[in-house]
């Protein structure tokens, strides 16, 4: 992805962003996307950037456009991606605050916002990971802070003509994917990316000691959520 970032940002166009999965169809990220400005991210990345505040720090943040669009709303962002060419595009574009780090090896800072939009409950992994996730959230989130992340509920891919879901109980979770990904001649390593439906994230949230909120959904299975610190 950071190869096809650099390049549309190089030469105003990029070549096909592939994506592969054991349990999908080959499919495509548009790669003009990644780039999109305020006032052509969906309502509920809007929601997000309306709703961070304080020292925000955005995951994962690719090309910059939603740290780009905070700065411009006069708010406090660092960016950080694991992508080197993410990191070089993002410093040329104008984001201020860039750092080349995984989320999970950042420490000794704390955050009023975590921002993790595009699917960015993805980064979890899997459900096996959610702990794990939670305990370094606990680490870098601020008192008083605030998790703002989107996910989807993928549900609907299993689903029958009669409404009935051919999901095997028994097995993974069925949001939990492996996807590997591929720009000309660079193929990256497989990963596995989480879609997480509301209610499941609710009860892990409870579960280890936070709540979550469901703030807005979206019109294709898609939501917001805001978690904070349960209080007693």
């Amino acid at each position: 992805m950071g190869a096809a970032i650099a390049d549309f940002y190089q030469h105003g166009k990029a070549g096909k962003l592939r994506v592969f999965s054991p349990d999908f169809d080959e499919d495509e990220i548009p790669v003009e996307t990644l780039f999109r400005e305020y006032d052509e991210m969906p309502s509920i990345e809007q929601t997000a950037l309306r709703m961070a505040s304080g020292r925000i720090l955005d995951v994962g943040a690719g090309s910059g456009c939603h740290s780009l669009a905070l700065q411009d709303m006069q708010k406090d962002v660092v960016a950080v991606d694991i992508s080197p060419s993410s990191v070089d595009v993002m410093r040329e574009s104008g984001v201020r605050d860039v750092r080349l780090v995984d989320f999970y090896e950042m420490k000794d800072e704390r955050f009023d916002t975590v921002l993790m939009l595009m699917n960015g409950a993805g980064i979890i992994g899997s459900v096996d990971n959610i702990h794990a996730f939670f305990d370094h959230l606990n680490m870098i989130l601020a008192d008083g802070g605030q998790l703002l992340m989107d996910s989807s509920d993928i549900r609907y891919v299993f689903e029958d003509e009669d409404g009935s879901f051919e999901i095997n109980l028994n097995d993974r979770y069925y949001g939990e994917l492996e996807y590997k990904m591929q720009y000309k001649r660079i193929v990256g390593d497989s990963f596995t990316w989480l879609y997480i439906d509301f209610a499941t994230l609710q009860s892990y949230a409870e579960e280890y000691g936070w709540q979550a909120e469901l703030v807005a959904e979206g019109e294709h299975y898609e939501y917001l959520a805001r978690i904070t610190r349960r209080t007693e």
